[in-house]
């Protein structure tokens, strides 16, 4: 349930349309619902703005699919991350209406928090840069968050320091952003260029793109944990939800 429901439910019940019980009805499943499995925050759209995102990989499948039909029934709009093809396969043939993001490993269900009217018009937008090819799954999680969430998304992937020339083409796009998502593997030089560059909060992103040095997106994370430019954040390693949702509150919408 998100503020504007609840906002017309107690409305309605000033105004005598619902009585006192049914209202208790509708709200009965607040702040939680009890799965036995699960715990489900029906109470999180109206704290944070945004309903409970369900992280999908680890879980039984059977467990996924009833978590997204009960957040989707009471709130009209659920994320599921690090889904596989099997999970969204199941989920859609009990919720024919899910899409699929392949490349993001995202399913969803319902429209995105504001109307694309709305997100068009909005002069305010987040700008996502990864450094390589192999780091676009990251940023497409990133983005299909952030634009769930309802805000204005634009993006360049393929910009690396390794062609530096590549990431200054995108200046006027980088130095108009709200806030930028910089995403990087290997040594994650990106997000300290983009730091440079920039007057608003850098979100970096550390990959797991690398050979053996690398170590998983480590060297990465700790370069951008140690980068020298004023104004950068570092999220954990692939993360691009955290990234996408962090980016859209800082962005204000």
């Amino acid at each position: 349930m998100d503020v504007g429901s609840l906002r017309k439910l107690l409305e309605s019940v000033q105004g005598g349309e619902v009585n006192v019980d049914d209202a208790m009805q509708r709200l009965k499943m607040l702040p939680y619902e009890d799965l036995g499995f699960a715990k489900l925050d029906n109470h999180r759209h109206l704290r944070n703005g945004c309903p409970e995102v369900v992280f999908c990989q680890g879980k039984a499948i059977e467990h996924v699919v009833e978590i997204m039909k009960r957040l989707y029934a009471a709130n009209g709009h659920v994320l599921g991350t690090r889904a596989d093809k099997s999970v969204f396969e199941a989920v859609s043939a009990e919720l024919p209406e899910a899409k699929y993001n392949p490349m993001a490993r995202i399913i969803s269900l319902g429209e995105p928090l504001r109307s694309e009217q709305e997100v068009a018009a909005d002069e305010k937008y987040i700008m996502i840069a990864c450094a390589g090819t192999a780091d676009i799954p990251v940023a497409e999680e990133a983005l299909v968050t952030a634009k769930a969430l309802g805000s204005r998304v634009e993006k360049s992937y393929d910009v690396g320091v390794a062609g530096l020339h590549r990431l200054l083409d995108q200046k006027d796009m980088l130095l108009g952003a709200n806030v930028v998502i910089a995403i990087a593997g290997m040594e994650g030089a990106l997000a300290s260029v983009v730091g440079g560059m920039v007057s608003r909060p850098v979100i970096a992103v550390p990959t797991s793109v690398g050979y053996g040095a690398s170590f998983g997106g480590l060297a990465a994370l700790l370069s951008m944990l140690n980068s020298c430019a004023s104004g950068v954040s570092v999220v954990n390693i692939d993360n691009g939800f955290g990234a996408g949702y962090l980016a859209h509150m800082i962005n204000g919408c």
